[in-house]
């Protein structure tokens, strides 16, 4: 990860809002029966909402005026009776609609967490990990509402809407033209304001996206950091970001919030231009008391509405930029895949050949140029030379990490893009400097190498890599839990665990990319045997810096450039008295 990745904004692709909502709303499809009911549930709420304002002017018009108590009495039973029904069928619609949106977040972060597994190396490369977290949980959730609310808030207050200006319209075309003439003013406002937020609010998911990742290298970092004395210099760096994440946050609230503002104005001018209309300018001749109070109900049903899907229109301006964020992600396509027409790789032999193969990681510097070579089978070979040389490169291009920009790598004479990356990695066994564990127990880490492995394979393993006696000396030995990154061990235990995590798989092809490089030199002694043990059978591929763990490679290739200068065994390069001589004699002498 690149030095202050976290403070460099994410680029994002510009994606239609329309497409980005009905991508989004697709998922409720697979939900349409629990939607129906719950449309069902809304359409009698609806209903039961109109017809209040009618029941309103008839108890007045019709009983109330001329003292018709007892069919006053049966309207209030009636009205009573439907609005009972109508608050238990809200508690349930609400119900179920919870638990279709959880559903289909789950079906969402499940998506995007498998798709996330599937991509390349470059993927993850070019960003801090605080980053991907953001959108797998930070960015989903904020989707909860959106899902739900087109359902409970769009469509039953957009209907209500509609039915509210038809009735309106129904009863006095006049009074219904003067409420609703502020709607114009409205519309042009609430369009502008989308424009200018919703930009504000994919800044402020950046400026989230950029404190998560911070906070997630900062942790992870913080021995390096309380050892260095560096609390001061990060506490500064957080306070900045903080500082960049609620100013964001405070310049999209500040524009959203204009939304509310529009409408209470167009609300209160509309009660108004009502009552002036049916007050001054009709009178009370041509509209009775009971459908002047009807009016004022319906005008204050079509405005809630209103302030509802306005609400809602905020909301999803807020979060549509969350939703193009994880949809960027699903939309991003694996660099390493599978292409058409693969097979699976029959049981691997071992031979490896590099057919002048060349690579760069940024189609700029070649990492490796022309480099051709072939191992045999069950073949020893060690990667030497300084850093940034290749070695890693050439590994990396054998488990298809990367691929190749020219020429052709093969392994049994099969080259590897034309064989399904699973049936390829999962006959090799590859070790890093980074022995990464889990959280979980001993037995469950080196089974990571094999998840079929009984216990007995998992404790031949590591007694096979000399693992075993320290484990034994942990109080519940194979059961004993680790933290993350198999903190309270000492970094060679590490590394003997991830040792036999690699031997568990039996890999028909080994790499040990510099997996020595932390083992001190008595537990180096110790893992010398269990390596050994490793390389028997298998073609191998060690690089390391420390030639001592070399010595018995079959042939040993020094790379510097991205080239191969010099190829030998061990004692055949320490006679030619080249490259590999000198690195000897450096490293030795010192």
């Amino acid at each position: 990860m690149a030095v202050n990745s976290y403070k460099t904004d994410e680029q994002s692709i510009e994606r239609s809002k329309v497409q980005t909502l009905l991508r989004l709303f697709s998922y409720l499809f697979s939900y349409k029966w629990q939607i129906i009911l719950v449309l069902i549930i809304m359409g009698y709420g609806v209903s039961v909402s109109l017809v209040n304002p009618l029941i309103m002017e008839s108890a007045i018009d019709d009983y109330i005026a001329v003292k018709n108590l007892g069919g006053l009495y049966r309207l209030l039973v009636f009205a009573l009776g439907i609005n009972l029904v109508l608050a238990v069928t809200v508690k349930l619609r609400m119900y179920i609609m919870a638990k279709v949106c959880n559903e289909i977040l789950l079906t969402i972060r499940q998506e995007l967490y498998t798709h996330i597994q599937k991509l390349d190396f470059h993927f993850f490369d070019s960003r801090p990990t605080g980053k991907i977290l953001s959108r797998i949980i930070g960015d989903i959730n904020s989707l909860k509402d959106v899902l739900s609310n087109c359902v409970t808030t769009l469509i039953p207050d957009g209907l209500t809407v509609i039915a509210v200006v038809a009735i309106m319209v129904w009863k006095n075309p006049r009074l219904a033209a003067a409420s609703l003439m502020t709607i114009p003013f409205m519309a042009a406002a609430m369009v502008y304001i989308q424009v200018k937020a919703h930009p504000r609010w994919q800044v402020f998911r950046k400026k989230s996206a950029n404190l998560n990742a911070f906070i997630h290298e900062d942790m992870a970092g913080m021995r390096i950091i309380q050892s260095f004395h560096a609390e001061e210099e990060t506490e500064h760096t957080f306070d900045g970001l903080l500082g960049e994440h609620r100013q964001s946050f405070f310049d999209a609230v500040r524009m959203s919030d204009a939304f509310g503002s529009v409408i209470d104005l167009s609300w209160g001018v509309g009660y108004i231009l009502l009552y002036y209309t049916g007050i001054v300018v009709l009178g009370v001749e041509e509209v009775s008391v009971g459908t002047f109070i009807a009016f004022a109900s319906y005008l204050n049903m079509f405005w809630q509405p209103i302030q509802n899907i306005s609400n809602f229109y905020n909301q999803l301006v807020t979060n549509i930029a969350g939703a193009e964020r994880i949809f960027e992600i699903l939309d991003t396509s694996p660099g390493i895949a599978d292409g058409a027409g693969v097979t699976e790789m029959p049981p691997i032999t071992g031979e490896v050949t590099f057919e002048h193969v060349n690579f760069s990681y940024d189609d700029k510097v070649k990492v490796l140029d022309d480099v051709s070579f072939r191992i045999a089978p069950g073949e020893t070979i060690a990667l030497v030379g300084p850093t940034g040389a290749g070695k890693s490169t050439v590994v990396n291009l054998i488990s298809r990490f990367y691929d190749v920009q020219e020429g052709t790598v093969k392994i049994d004479g099969q080259d590897v893009k034309q064989v399904s990356i699973e049936s390829l990695r999962r006959q090799m066994g590859i070790m890093t400097q980074d022995n990464f564990l889990f959280s979980g127990t001993i037995k469950d880490n080196i089974r990571y190498g094999k998840l079929d492995a009984t216990d007995e394979e998992v404790i031949a393993a590591a007694k096979a890599v000399n693992a075993h006696d320290f484990i034994m000396r942990l109080d519940k030995g194979y059961d004993t839990e680790l933290t993350e990154r198999g903190g309270g061990l000492s970094i060679g235990q590490k590394q003997l665990l991830a040792f036999a995590r690699t031997m568990v798989s039996d890999p028909k092809i080994l790499i040990l990319d510099e997996a020595t490089s932390s083992i001190d030199t008595k537990t180096e002694l110790l893992v010398q045997e269990g390596i050994e043990h490793m390389l028997e059978g298998r073609t191998s591929f060690v690089i390391a810096h420390r030639l001592s763990t070399i010595q018995k490679a079959d042939r040993i290739f020094v790379v510097d450039d991205g080239r191969i200068i010099e190829e030998g065994s061990a004692r055949q390069l320490m006679e030619k008295k080249g490259v590999y001589y000198q690195l000897y004699m450096a490293q030795f002498s010192a």
